[in-house]
Formats: C-alpha cells, sequence, structure tokens
C-alpha cells in the first residue's frame, strides 16, 4: 500500500525515535509491575534479588510474561496512548501506566490468538505455546490480563476519579469487542463461510483490531489529558478507520512479505484459512470452479506444530526409496494428513488471489481509508498546538500512521 505522508514541515516527530522511547518506557514499567507482583505473592515476599531454587511461579508464569514484549516490535498502541495525552496537553506521567496496561493487553492477546490460530512463530521466535506447551501458554495469557487491573485502579490518584473509572470503562468495552470481533472470525473459519462482503470484514477487523489496537488508545490518551470529549469522538472516526487501512495492509504484507519481514509464519493467515478481505475478494470473483477447490482447501485443518514437517519427511522418505507409496499413503491417513491443509494447497490459494488480482484490491481499499481518517484527524486537530511536544496533533498522527504499514 503506497503510504501518503504528510509535507516534510509537519513531521516534528521523528517517528522511530519516538515508538522505540515510548516502547523503551512501557518495558520498564511493565519488569516493575512483575517484579512487584512477584514480591506481593504469598510465599516469596522475601525474595527481592532474583529467582531463588524452589520458586513456584517464576519459571512457568512471571519469567514468561516478559518473553513477547521484549522481542523486537514498534509498541504501536502505547505510543499511540501517549503521543494523544501529550498531544492534547497532557504529560506522559499522566498517560504511561495506562499505556503500558495496552501493551499488556496486545501480548496477552497475542498468546491467546497463537494457541487459537495453531501460529509456529512470532515475533521472529516461536510461539509461547510452541515453545512451552498450550496450558503455560494460556495461563500465562491469563496472568498478563489479570495483572492490568492493579494499575488501572491506581489511576483514581493519578488522573482524578472520573477519568481513571472512564479508562477503566474504555477497557471493559475493548475487551468486549475484541473478543467478539474473535469470535466471528473464529466461527468463519469453523463453518467454513465464504460469502462475506468487504463489509462484513470490517466489521470484524474493527472489533477484533481496530478496538484494541487505535480507538482506546486515543480514547484513553485523550481521557489521560481530560480532553474535550467532542475531540474524542472525532479521533475516534480517525482510529477507526486507520485501523482498518492498517489491518488490511497487515493482511498484504502477510501474503507477499517473507517471514523475516513480517516477524510470523509467511502467508500464514492463508494456513490458518483467515477471511482477510484479499482472500473474499478472491472467492467472490473467481470462477465457480475455482472457487469450489478453493473451498474445499480452506475446509481443511491446519497442522498442529508437532506434524508440520511430518508430510515432507514422507515424500523425502518415499524419494530416497525407503518408503513405499503405499505405506506413505498409509501412514498419511493413520495420521490424518489428507485432511490437513498442504503447501501446495496454500500456493494454490496464493495463485488465485494473484489471478483475480485481490490485493491490489487491498491496497485501493486500504487507501480509500487511509484518506478518510486523514480527513477525520485534520477535523480534530485543527488547531491544536501541543507546548509539551513542539508539534501539532495532525504531526504526531500522520507520522504514526505512516508507520503503521510496519510489522509492530
Amino acid at each position: 500500500m503506497a503510504r501518503a505522508r504528510p509535507p516534510a514541515s509537519r513531521c516534528a516527530v521523528r517517528v522511530p525515535a519516538y515508538l522505540e522511547g515510548s516502547r523503551a518506557r512501557v518495558v520498564a514499567v511493565l519488569e516493575e509491575l512483575i517484579a512487584e507482583q512477584r514480591r506481593r505473592s504469598p510465599g516469596i515476599e522475601d525474595r527481592t534479588e532474583g529467582r531463588l531454587e524452589g520458586d513456584p511461579y517464576g519459571p512457568v508464569l512471571y519469567d514468561l510474561m516478559l518473553d513477547y514484549p521484549l522481542r523486537e516490535a514498534k509498541g504501536l498502541r502505547p505510543a499511540l496512548c501517549i503521543a494523544t495525552c501529550r498531544a492534547l496537553g497532557g504529560n506522559l506521567e499522566a498517560a504511561l501506566p495506562t499505556a503500558s496496561v495496552l501493551e499488556l493487553y496486545h501480548n496477552a492477546f497475542l498468546v491467546h490468538d497463537d494457541v487459537e490460530d495453531r501460529s509456529h512463530v512470532r515475533r521472529g521466535g516461536p510461539t509461547l505455546h510452541a515453545a512451552h506447551g498450550q496450558a503455560i501458554a494460556v495461563n500465562v495469557g491469563d496472568g498478563m490480563l489479570a495483572l492490568t487491573l492493579r494499575p488501572l485502579l491506581a489511576n483514581i490518584e493519578r488522573v482524578g476519579l472520573g477519568p481513571a473509572l472512564r479508562i477503566l470503562e474504555a477497557m471493559a468495552e475493548m475487551s468486549e469487542r475484541t473478543v467478539e470481533g474473535q469470535a466471528m472470525e473464529l466461527d468463519w473459519i469453523r463453518r467454513n463461510t465464504w460469502e462475506l462482503s468487504d463489509d462484513d470484514y470490517i466489521e470484524m477487523v474493527v472489533r477484533k483490531t481496530g478496538w484494541y489496537s487505535f480507538i482506546i488508545p486515543t480514547r484513553c490518551g485523550a481521557l489521560c489529558a481530560r480532553s474535550d470529549p467532542k475531540v474524542c469522538e472525532q479521533l475516534e472516526r480517525f482510529a477507526r478507520d486507520l485501523s482498518v487501512a492498517f489491518q488490511i495492509q497487515d493482511d498484504v504484507l502477510n501474503l507477499v512479505g517473507g517471514a523475516d519481514e513480517i516477524g510470523k509464519d509467511a502467508r500464514g493467515d492463508l494456513w490458518e484459512g483467515k477471511r482477510t478481505l484479499v482472500l473474499l475478494h478472491a472467492l467472490r470473483t473467481a470462477a465457480p470452479a475455482d472457487r469450489d477447490r478453493a473451498v474445499a482447501i480452506l475446509a481443511k485443518s491446519v497442522p498442529e506444530v508437532s506434524l508440520a514437517g511430518v508430510p515432507s519427511l514422507l515424500a523425502r522418505l518415499e524419494d530416497q526409496g525407503q518408503l513405499a507409496p503405499a505405506g506413505r499413503a498409509e501412514l498419511e491417513r493413520a495420521l490424518g494428513l489428507a485432511e490437513l491443509r498442504s503447501a501446495a494447497e496454500v500456493d494454490a490459494l496464493m495463485e488465485l488471489i494473484e489471478a483475480q488480482g485481490s490485493i491490489d484490491h487491498a491496497r485501493r481499499r486500504a487507501r480509500e481509508h487511509l484518506e478518510a481518517a486523514r480527513a477525520s484527524l485534520e477535523a480534530a486537530t485543527r488547531p491544536c498546538s501541543t507546548p509539551a511536544t513542539g508539534t501539532s496533533c495532525g504531526a504526531w498522527s500522520i507520522s504514526c500512521w505512516s508507520a503503521a504499514g510496519d510489522r509492530v
């Protein structure tokens, strides 16, 4: 997607440096939050110098909570919260705990999503469940969500009772919308639904990604700054459209980028059967025979991590003469490999997408939402000077969205 950029004179914020600085502050808060929780845990209050032998929690809980946050990432969500607060006249200290909670939510959602999607790679490394098992991964995600409550309650002293309660209410609404969006997508995959429009996809994306990645970070930043409710409403329109553009671009990168570039499984969305705007366009516009074949492929299951290399292993053994064709077929039936999506079938889905021009269609739709986001942003930030940062609301927001096409 060609990313629209504002004139250089408006880009007072250096996006990479701003994101890096925000993320470093947030990680420091998370490290202290987890350390404080370890000290608070019954039975280990006195263990203040690292994990002692016999610690029942550390190796399978608290040590793992920082696994994903410490991996390479942009930290877009907390940066949006902080930038919104500062752009509207608030200070860093008012927004930092709430921004850190957003990052904790994000990484907890990623841990759970990876289990649900059976993903193998996250941010360039093995997913938490691939490295430590599903049960431990799910519990770590649950623990991260549990840790979000204390900082939100502490906001009462930091920003006042009214804003603190509104931030808490925003987080509750964010959680509800996010799991609703995830439920929509999981149900589409379960029922192998494909007769879906771009609008259906957008509704799902706004719920699953938009609320916790853009809408609530900007709303909470504005609440930390005690901003005018009308400005909050206009910023939410901006955030909604930006979230759609962001997710479409992320879907495109998943198809055209390599694993090193995107930090997760290349073409993972096709392996998982996700109903992206790209795939839905290809299915809607394909010839009936091609569509039927694609739908049949999508009806198959995703290979488990433990079985991921088995089909290629059996093929190699057959090629080397160490396994007869009949023996290979028998093993494939016994392991249920015929019901699993294969690499050749994922390639076939990609060929259909390319033949239907679906990536170009997705990029056009992303540009439409990007321009709508720009219009909402300019309406919300005219004029809006920011003594705290020396820039304008428009500058930081457009800068953040110009970075939104990258991996976060």
